[in-house]
């Protein structure tokens, strides 16, 4: 795909800067004929890739892996009550096979709790059977009515990583919830997003779940993204599907369980945290290319640059790095431009004054030029990479504190509210949350705060004046 025309908007218009990255950095195409459903160029499917590798990885210590069907008959979907009131408006139904209507409308799963669930009551007898740790990967969809955005709402989710545990006891699920929420934070600190952790309001959590912890990051406009969430299902699921094992007394029980799941949204905040007004800033984890070099061409030594170039990138090829070398005939600025867009690491330049000193010029997606080395090219490399990793960490960081008030005064909840996430103490009356939401012109998004970003020692709710009370996020949301 050539390289689209025009400049980047400044990332200050968020808006603008998000949906143009996404077509210049070929991470999306949004011109499919569907509204809420968009392709993966290669570029950002190699991103996709990599970002879900780790995913995998984290999970796979202690699940499994597994594929459930995307048709979910009514009679099924339907079992839960409180859990297709929360899905109702959102389902899209299959009422045909070619021509002929179907004797059982068949919904494409917003979520596979009724597709996976009746499968888990025929594969669970004992208690030997416990616990079931499965996961899977896979696309969903959701007649989003809002304003459709590419990785952040969407009909069509591409890429909905979805796990689902069973347990002998309360305790048990419990403990599975801590172990999820570690495991995402392991997932995001590793694509350096700081995240803010916080149980989710009873009238705000999954439905069907005993209670909902939420993962949430802030973005460049000050508004918060949902990038994960991890629910205490209880026995209410269990009950439905009748989910039971014989314990060792040879009495049946009801099983507990949970649910937790990561979309593209992960991919969402990784764009949208570590971008510039240059383009992306890929970890060199998830990056497609890690490294490119790009050959300063001086005529009557074409050849020997060349050459030069292509030793290099063998060299760091077989030391584990993905290694691009640009030799298109565009000058040198033009490929810089395109490395930069696309987030690339490191970018190593050699030109013949290079050659003559044995050193190769660098540098790094978050700015900043030094001449390396070329005799230890691969640990110098190794240690820009490090140093990149850590201006991404401190870059990232500095924006969530920037963008996290600790507010005391009602009067002041509007005003930083407008410009990122309040933390304020409430005492968990849903009259004080209204009040605090009135008042802000935002939401209460999640309470008991888990975070080394902000005080959260209880404290006077900002309402009623209770002592006591739990830090609480208030923000608007995606």
């Amino acid at each position: 795909m050539e390289e689209q025309e025009g400049t980047l908007p400044q990332k200050a218009d968020f808006s603008g800067w998000y949906n143009d990255i996404l077509w210049r950095a070929e991470i999306m195409d949004v011109r499919y004929p569907v509204k809420g459903l968009y392709v993966w160029f290669p570029f950002g499917f190699g991103i996709r890739k990599r970002v879900y590798a780790i995913l995998r990885e984290l999970l796979d210590r202690d699940h499994e892996e597994a594929l459930f069907p995307l048709l979910i008959p009514e009679h099924e979907f339907m079992k839960e009550a409180e859990h297709i009131k929360g899905f109702e408006d959102e389902v899209y139904w299959v009422t045909h096979g070619g021509t002929t209507p179907l004797d059982v409308k068949l919904a494409l799963r917003p979520t596979s709790e009724t597709a996976i669930y009746p499968m888990y009551a025929m594969w669970v007898r004992s208690h030997a059977d416990l616990p079931i740790k499965v996961y899977q990967v896979v696309n969903t969809f959701r007649y989003e009515t809002k304003h459709t955005r590419p990785l952040i709402r969407l009909r069509e989710i591409t890429s909905f990583k979805e796990a689902h545990t069973v347990h002998a006891t309360w305790d048990e699920a419990e403990s599975q919830v801590e172990t999820a929420i570690e495991r995402y934070r392991e997932f995001y600190n590793r694509l350096n997003v700081p995240v803010l952790i916080s149980k989710r309001p009873d009238w705000d959590k999954f439905p069907g779940a005993d209670y909902t912890i939420a993962v949430d990051t802030i973005m460049p406009d000050g508004r918060t993204l949902q990038i994960g969430t991890v629910h205490h299902l209880g026995d209410h699921f269990s009950k439905t599907f009748d989910i039971q094992y014989e314990d060792m007394k040879g009495q049946q029980q009801y099983c507990y369980q949970t649910c937790y799941g990561i979309s593209e949204r992960s991919i969402a905040a990784l764009i949208s945290m570590h971008g510039d007004d240059k383009g992306l800033m890929l970890p060199p984890e998830v990056a497609p290319v890690q490294v490119v070099i790009v050959p300063v061409i001086m005529k009557k030594r074409e050849e020997e640059i060349l050459q030069a170039a292509k030793t290099l990138e063998e060299e760091l090829t077989r030391a584990g790095y993905r290694v691009k070398t640009d030799n298109r005939d565009i000058r040198p600025g033009a490929k810089y431009y395109y490395w930069e867009m696309r987030g690339v690491p490191v970018r190593l330049e050699i030109g013949p004054r290079d050659l003559d000193n044995d050193v190769v010029m660098s540098v790094t997606r978050s700015g900043g030029k030094e001449s390396l080395p070329r005799a230890g090219i691969v640990a110098e490399v190794s240690r820009k990479m490090t140093e990149y990793v850590s201006a991404l960490h401190e870059r990232a960081n500095t924006h969530i504190k920037d963008h996290l008030f600790i507010v005391k005064e009602q009067e002041a909840l509007k005003d930083m509210v407008s410009k990122g996430v309040a933390a304020v103490h409430w005492c968990g009356n849903r009259e004080c949350a209204d009040r605090i939401e009135e008042i802000s012109g935002a939401g209460v998004l999640g309470t008991e705060v888990r975070t080394d970003l902000i005080d959260s020692s209880d404290g006077d709710c900002i309402i009623c004046g209770k002592p006591g009370s739990v830090v609480t996020l208030v923000g608007i949301s995606y």
